[in-house]
C-alpha cells in the first residue's frame, strides 16, 4: 500500500512502534485480537487496527503539498478535511479557510472566492452541485480533490446500479458531507432514498411490501429522497450502499433485510432481478477498525477510551460498540484528562461533554482499552497514553515495555 508524506507532528513513537510490529508480524491481517502492553500497574488493551485510514492520510498528503507548493495563493477547504479538530485547527492555523461548515452552511460568501484561489475537496467529497459551480468560476476541482477512493467507490457502484435501473439505499445521516456528496452522486443515474438505520430500513420495508400506505412515505423520509420519487414504481429493484462510517454490521443487516423483504415478495428465484448485492462496496478500514474494537470486548479491561473527534461518525460508532461492555470515554485529546482523576468526555447520547470524577480505580492492576477513529492521529493516542501514565509511579518504562513487547 502506498507510503503517504504526513506531517511529524501527526506521528508517534509508541503506536507506531506497535503498528510496525503488528503488520510485520501479521502482514495478511488475519489476527484481529489487541495489543497488551504491561507497565505493571496498568495494562492497556490497543485495538490491533485504528487511526488514519488510507483515505485520511491521502487528504492530509494533499492538503499541506498545497500549502507548501502555493505560499502566495489564499487556499479554502470546502469543510473540514476530515474530522479531528488537531488536524483542522492546524490547517487553519497555517491560513486555510473553511468555506462551509459540517452540515452545509456557508461561513465564507462565494462571491469571496475567485478563480485566482485554491480550493481544496475535502475526504468526505462533494456534492456535484459544489463541482459545478466552482467550475463556472474558474477553479480547479479536480488537481486539489481529496475524496476518499473508496467513497468514489461507492458512488461508482451507485452509478452501475442506476443505469441497470435498481433504486439506490443509502445507509447514512442524510446532514453528514459524505452522505450529502454520495446523494448528490447517486441521483444523477438513480432513484435514491436515505436510511438513518436498521430501524428506518425496517419501515422501507413496509412500504416496499405494501403494508404501509404510500403516501405515508413521502412524509416519513422527507427531504431524504430523489426528485419524482414514486414509491409504486421505484422500490422493485433496489441496492444498499452506505456512508463509509457507518456501522459496517449494520449496512450488512439492512442489505440482508432487503434481500429478505425481496423474497418474500418475488420470491428467491427471482431475487437477482431485484436486489443487488453490494458488499464488495464497504470501507476495508471501517470494517477493519470495527473488527479490531469488537476484539476489545473480550478483554478484561476496566473502561475504555476512544480518542477523537466529537463530531466524527466513524468514532462514535467506536464509542458505541465498547459501551455494550464497559464505561467508555471519548475524549478527543491529553487536555480531557485532569491530574485529580477527573475526566471530560463526550456523552454521544445526550451530545455534551460531561465530567466524572475518579475515573481510574485504585486497584493492584487497571486495564484499559484503548481505540481512536480513523481521522485521530496516532501522535495523539500516545499522549493520551503517556498522560495515563503519570498516575502509575511504580509503572515500568515505555522504551522497556516496547523492548519486550
Amino acid at each position: 500500500m502506498k507510503k503517504f508524506d504526513i506531517p511529524e507532528i501527526y506521528k508517534s513513537s509508541i503506536i507506531n512502534r506497535i503498528k510496525e510490529k503488528r503488520k510485520n508480524d501479521d502482514p495478511r491481517k488475519k489476527d484481529f485480537s489487541p495489543t497488551e502492553l504491561d507497565f505493571g500497574s496498568v495494562k492497556f488493551y490497543i485495538a490491533r487496527h485504528f487511526g488514519f485510514c488510507y483515505g485520511v492520510e491521502n487528504a492530509i498528503e494533499i492538503a499541506y503539498k498545497t500549502l507548501n507548493e502555493n505560499p502566495d495563493k489564499r487556499i479554502y477547504l470546502l469543510s473540514e478535511m476530515i474530522h479531528n479538530p488537531a488536524v483542522n485547527k492546524d490547517l487553519i492555523d497555517r491560513g486555510i479557510k473553511f468555506i462551509l461548515d459540517t452540515y452545509g452552511n456557508q461561513l465564507i460568501p462565494w462571491e469571496e472566492i475567485t478563480s485566482e484561489d485554491i480550493v481544496i475537496v475535502p475526504a468526505f467529497g462533494t456534492t456535484i452541485e459544489i463541482e459545478n459551480f466552482l467550475s463556472t468560476k474558474g477553479i480547479d476541482t479536480k488537481k486539489y480533490n481529496t475524496t476518499c477512493p473508496f467513497v468514489e467507490k461507492v458512488w461508482n457502484r451507485a452509478s452501475v446500479l442506476g443505469e441497470k435501473d435498481y433504486t439506490i439505499i443509502i445507509h447514512g445521516k442524510a446532514k453528514h458531507e459524505e452522505t450529502r456528496a454520495t446523494f448528490s452522486h447517486s441521483v444523477q443515474n438513480a432513484n435514491s432514498v436515505i436510511i438513518l438505520d436498521l430501524k428506518e430500513a425496517e419501515i422501507l420495508a413496509k412500504f416496499i411490501k405494501s403494508e404501509l400506505p404510500s403516501e405515508e412515505f413521502y412524509e416519513v423520509f422527507k427531504g431524504k429522497f430523489s426528485k419524482g420519487f414514486d414509491v409504486s414504481k421505484h422500490l422493485m429493484k433496489v441496492g444498499v450502499v452506505n456512508q463509509t462510517t457507518m456501522l459496517a454490521t449494520e449496512t450488512q443487516e439492512i442489505a440482508d433485510l432487503m434481500k429478505k423483504t425481496m423474497i418474500e415478495k418475488y420470491g428467491e428465484e427471482n431475487i437477482k432481478n431485484h436486489f443487488a448485492d453490494t458488499r464488495d462496496t464497504l470501507c476495508y478500514a471501517t470494517n477493519d477498525n470495527q473488527s479490531a474494537t469488537l476484539s476489545l470486548l473480550d478483554t478484561d479491561s476496566d473502561f475504555a477510551i476512544v480518542v477523537g473527534g466529537y463530531n466524527s461518525s466513524n468514532t462514535t460508532h467506536l464509542v458505541e460498540i465498547l459501551e455494550r461492555k464497559f464505561d467508555t470515554f471519548f475524549i478527543s485529546d491529553e487536555e480531557k484528562i485532569s491530574g485529580s482523576n477527573s475526566i471530560s468526555h463526550f456523552d454521544i447520547h445526550d451530545k455534551k461533554e460531561k465530567t466524572t470524577a475518579n475515573f481510574i480505580n485504585e486497584k493492584e492492576v487497571v486495564r484499559i482499552a484503548v481505540t481512536s477513529g480513523a481521522s485521530c492521529p496516532d501522535a495523539v493516542v500516545d499522549k493520551v497514553i503517556n498522560k495515563i501514565l503519570n498516575f502509575f509511579p511504580n509503572k515500568k518504562e515505555v522504551d522497556k515495555v516496547l523492548e519486550e513487547y
